[in-house]
């Protein structure tokens, strides 16, 4: 799957794609990794920036290409030739935000027309802002549709290994497959507060044994 200006690695290597709003810190949640930072391609037929990131696993070394969009998901939606070959994602959002999450679903569906059954997370991003606008117990997306869900802070690399981790356990067909050493990440902008967040995901545990919305509506937030 690396593009034609690309190595290609004698280890297993994924094509992930990344979606989601703009301004929900896709760029700056790839940009973590500090390798993929600094192998990243540019690939302008397809306006992409491809970051090979690379992961140690006890079973021997992983790399996903990571697609990111260079911005064009401002201009309503991706070019198929985003999604083609695509063989896991990211779906990202901005707790801060509503609307980011409010069109999850619209990205879902995008994604599942031109990738049929491929491994799937779900991200809420920016968890380290005090004032979040989607909490915890509104995210239900996940839930409808059997994805994964993280609550990620790129800035401070709070579960940043996790949605990686989680996509490398369903493509190699192993639960027991870990990480054995941590890649090298850039040092975090913001701290998180870990208090505040455990009430978060106390709160994601709760509502798994929640009964589900019937729709996507507005009164997910009342």
């Amino acid at each position: 799957m690396a593009l034609p200006n690309q190595q290609t690695v004698d280890y297993p290597s994924f094509k992930l794609v990344i979606v989601g709003d703009g301004g929900t810190g896709k760029t700056t949640f790839v940009k973590r990794h500090l390798t993929g930072e600094f192998e990243k391609k540019y690939e302008p037929t397809i306006g992409v920036e491809v970051h090979p990131l690379d992961f140690f696993t006890n079973c021997g070394k992983i790399r996903f290409y990571c697609w990111d969009t260079a911005g064009q998901e401002k201009f309503g939606g991706l070019r198929d030739g985003y999604y083609i070959h695509g063989q896991c994602a990211i779906i990202m959002f901005d707790v801060t935000a509503r609307l980011t999450y409010k069109n999850v679903p619209t990205w879902h569906r995008d994604l599942c027309r031109v990738c049929e059954n491929i491994p799937i997370v779900l991200c809420g991003n920016k968890v380290d802002v005090k004032n979040r606008q989607v909490k915890a117990k509104q995210v239900t997306f996940h839930r409808k549709k059997n994805l994964q869900y993280y609550e990620i802070s790129a800035k401070s690399n709070y579960n940043f290994e996790k949605p990686f981790l989680y996509l490398a356990r369903k493509l190699a067909g192993d639960a027991n497959l870990h990480f054995v050493e941590s890649p090298a990440l850039a040092p975090p902008e913001v701290q998180i507060d870990m208090v505040a967040q455990q009430q978060h995901e106390a709160e994601l545990v709760q509502a798994l044994n929640q009964p589900l919305p019937d729709d996507d509506d507005d009164d997910a937030f009342e």
